[in-house]
């Protein structure tokens, strides 16, 4: 049987300076890392080169068994991403992050894109994951370009009480570029 002592308090929120430590540890990986992407307490990372267009359809998708390519457009492009308004996209980080066990991430849009309109669901990063992040957006009701490197995500940092035990194996694991939902 398992024993751990049980830490009280909660979790602490690292700053600039406790996220420098942990990359020049080794222990918290971004690559690539440049120094304008450390914020006062936390990470931005940037927008990725690949994007899928979640399209409308009258089909019914059955959760678990289709195959959930067919509803997507998933396209590559080199400057610029072009976004439909009120649409629901699909985006990934330039930055491949790998966790280490005592750390978990809270991901929210930069300020400037939830101004604009753009929406996102709350979005976590478990200890343990190691990859470029896919993120689902909602996009504002008239159309927008993004040029691809744009810092459009705001990683917080929350150092756990206890590392976890179980980390992050799950399908998702090492995933590039924008990962469609798996069964």
């Amino acid at each position: 049987m398992l024993s751990r002592q049980v830490a009280t308090g909660s979790p602490l929120i690292l700053s600039d300076f406790d996220i420098r430590a942990y990359l020049s540890s080794g222990r918290l990986v971004i690559t690539p890392l440049t120094e304008e992407i450390v914020r006062e307490n936390g990470l931005d990372l940037r927008l990725g080169e690949g994007y899928c267009l979640l399209n409308e359809s009258n089909r019914t998708l059955v959760i678990g068994e289709d195959d959930v390519g067919s509803y997507y457009s998933c396209h590559k492009t080199e400057e610029y991403i072009t976004l439909n308004p009120s649409s629901h996209y699909l985006l990934h980080t330039v930055e491949y992050v790998k966790m280490p066990p005592e750390l978990m991430g809270f991901v929210e849009l930069r300020s400037t894109f939830a101004r604009l309109g753009f929406l996102m669901p709350p979005t976590i990063v478990d200890a343990g994951f190691e990859g470029q992040l896919t993120v689902e957006v909602r996009t504002p009701p008239f159309p927008t370009k993004i040029r691809t490197g744009t810092r459009f995500l705001h990683v917080v940092f929350a150092k756990v009480n206890t590392p976890a035990i179980n980390l992050y194996r799950g399908k998702y694991q090492g995933q590039k570029g924008v990962t469609l939902p798996r069964w």
